[in-house]
């Protein structure tokens, strides 16, 4: 019985000293973000690289590069205008989706003529931008990193992972809004 009372009493005082948090079994080091940082910047400037390689090619034309990071050249230009499409607008165009080696993803007849209100629907990031830069009746050709266009995702149909785009876009029309008019 006594032994019986010194396990017991044994184990009341060493059963009552405060738990000790446990470690973290994983730490973070950012390691995979940083990872993840350098094969974006990598991946980018080698769709930089063959952009240029397709500019250099192309000596005849006269490509300008936009703020958002695509490349454009005109193949109609509308000089009796100085409109270009502002937030709200309607703008009625059409345009193509190719790989950088010419290869149609979807023409211009596949997707039809497109009614589009600027900044209100959703397009991908450098086709939303390409068509704040044309006037009503201009035409060009822009060359999108895969970064500005459909990204890492693809569109879950033709275009795949990380594929830079070229595209021909028209503007047909611009139905100006109430509040752009005063502009």
């Amino acid at each position: 019985m006594r032994t019986l009372n010194i396990l017991l009493l044994m184990a009341f005082l060493f059963g009552c000293e405060e738990s000790e948090p446990r470690k973290p079994v994983q730490r973070k080091s950012g390691s995979y973000f940083k990872e993840s940082i350098e094969r974006s910047r990598k991946l980018l400037e080698a769709e930089e690289k063959k952009i240029q390689e397709i500019i250099k090619r192309d000596s005849l034309k006269d490509y300008t590069h936009s703020a958002s990071g695509s490349w454009y050249h005109y193949l109609r230009v509308n000089d009796s205008t100085d409109y270009t499409p502002q937030t709200d607008d309607i703008v009625t165009m059409n345009y193509n989706l190719l790989t950088l080696d010419n290869d149609t993803l979807y023409s211009e007849s596949e997707i039809g003529t497109l009614s589009y209100r600027v900044d209100k629907q959703e397009l991908f990031l450098g086709l939303r931008e390409a068509i704040k830069l044309l006037k009503v009746n201009e035409k060009a050709t822009f060359l999108f990193p895969s970064s500005i266009a459909f990204g890492y995702h693809g569109d879950n149909n033709r275009i795949g992972t990380n594929v830079p785009l070229k595209s021909t876009i028209t503007i047909l029309n611009i139905e100006k809004q109430q509040d752009n008019l005063e502009d």
